[in-house]
């Protein structure tokens, strides 16, 4: 068989076989203070990102729950099981940190969103 032809097949394979999309995982793992939003509402948070578990606490109770559970980075998501056994009624059970958030990460500043409008803007420390 031609060189030429086994050069351009060789080229075409690993142009193809290393193509940039979006499955890369990052590192989040760290500690992560700013504000949790909802409505204009908004409140004082820490969150504890550390190899695939989270915790963290609001300022204000159960706005939002954050509790504790793990989670996994995928494209530009993350998908948090959150582990709190027990919720009570006596809040919106969507104020807890589960299910998949998009989010960004920009120099220190980790925001995530989720699909009904509540934003988490979270500074490394």
């Amino acid at each position: 068989m031609n060189p030429k032809i086994l050069i351009l097949i060789g080229i075409l394979i690993t142009t193809f076989a290393c193509n940039s999309d979006d499955n890369t995982q990052i590192n989040i793992d760290g500690r992560y203070v700013g504000t949790f939003e909802r409505n204009e509402m908004t409140s004082n948070v820490e969150i504890n990102f550390s190899s695939g578990d989270f915790s963290g606490e609001s300022d204000r109770t159960n706005f939002p729950a954050i509790y504790y559970g793990n989670f996994s980075v995928l494209n530009n998501s993350l998908n948090f099981d959150n582990e709190q056994l027990i919720i009570t009624t006596e809040f919106d059970p969507n104020l807890v940190l589960d299910g998949v958030w998009n989010y960004e990460i920009k120099n220190d500043t980790l925001t995530i969103t989720n699909s009904i409008g509540d934003i988490y803007v979270l500074t490394k420390e």
